[in-house]
């Protein structure tokens, strides 16, 4: 089986690698795949179809939508499942503040499966550098006073002292996305 993450961003693929080591087997196998129980990850870097930095849950999911569709139209009959992942920032009903939040989708061309990740409140004078237009990445990387901050450990980490992960945060989005590939319920 193949499945192309549809990004260059290290993380991203590290965080769909780290689903499928636990997954691989012939609940992912379907009539395209010649040896079920090989699972080949590669990055395939599309665009998202959506701003620079998502706003919203609506964009955010969107953004992982397009990526997961991009791949298999950037390479038709190459992949059997294509993966989109999104970090985006957006507010919730009945809580204040802003909240860095992940979605991943996964499709087969026919099915999706959409899953979030940790949402995670955002520091008030990082949320007001957002509202005001700047791309949560950029802002991490001149708050810590680094560069690259989205290719390793990302904001989760930052925000978490290290006790959220941000390969960790996004495999959980993933896990979720693969529901409906892995799971008779759907």
């Amino acid at each position: 089986m193949r499945v192309g993450v549809g990004s260059g961003n290290p993380v991203k693929r590290r965080a769909v690698e780290r689903v499928l080591e636990s997954s691989r087997g012939p609940d992912l196998a379907d009539e395209r795949s010649e040896n079920p129980t090989t699972v080949t990850i590669e990055s395939v870097p599309v665009p998202s179809g959506v701003s620079e930095q998502p706003t919203g849950h609506a964009e955010t999911i969107a953004g992982a939508e397009n990526r997961a569709a991009a791949v298999l139209d950037a390479e038709p009959d190459t992949y059997d499942l294509g993966v989109g992942i999104e970090g985006g920032v957006a507010g919730f009903d009945g809580a204040d503040g802003l909240f860095l939040v992940m979605w991943a989708a996964v499709t087969d061309g026919s099915r999706v499966g959409r899953g979030a990740g940790p949402s995670l409140e955002l520091p008030a004078d990082i949320a007001a550098r957002i509202a005001g237009g700047e791309e949560l990445g950029p802002v991490m990387d001149d708050v810590l006073d680094t560069t690259g901050v989205a290719k390793r450990g990302g904001a989760a980490g930052a925000l978490t002292n290290g006790r959220v992960d941000r390969t960790d945060a996004l495999a959980t989005a993933v896990a979720g996305a693969l529901g409906p590939f892995v799971s008779d319920l759907y």
